[in-house]
């Protein structure tokens, strides 16, 4: 063989299995799908129920993909002037550090695969733009 034998076997998250985890929002309902399987990556989903908006927020020192499934929702940033409107089939990247806000202002649910560079999700929510962790 040509290279390393894997660590690990495939794993499975089935989505009806997903339960709410980590920090909450109003409205936002987190779920871990692949977490704390291996050390580069983690995977969750997020749903946004109609007319919520998560608190001010990053994700220190890593990276987030956002693949929005279903609904249009919102990534808002840079101090709450920047939005970046995601339909079903859109990609976003959020990176490390940026301070940011999941945003659903129409009358259907947002559903989002989120995948991250780390084992586990990190979120650092704040008292707002510029502010201080909560």
């Amino acid at each position: 063989m040509s290279h390393p034998a894997p660590t690990q076997p495939v794993h499975l998250a089935k989505g009806t299995s997903l339960t709410p985890s980590g920090g909450q929002t109003a409205g936002m309902i987190r779920s871990n799908a692949i977490v704390d399987k291996c050390d580069g990556i983690c995977a969750s989903s997020m749903l946004a129920k109609p007319h919520t908006a998560s608190a001010v927020h990053h994700h220190g020192a890593q990276d987030t993909v956002v693949y929005a499934v279903s609904g249009k929702g919102a990534v808002v940033s840079e101090g709450g002037t920047k939005r970046v409107e995601l339909e079903p089939g859109d990609y976003a990247l959020i990176p490390a550090f940026m301070e940011h806000q999941e945003v659903n202002d129409g009358d259907e649910e947002v559903v989002w695969t989120i995948v991250r560079s780390g084992r586990t999700p990190e979120v650092v929510n704040l008292s707002g733009w510029g502010g201080e962790p909560v």
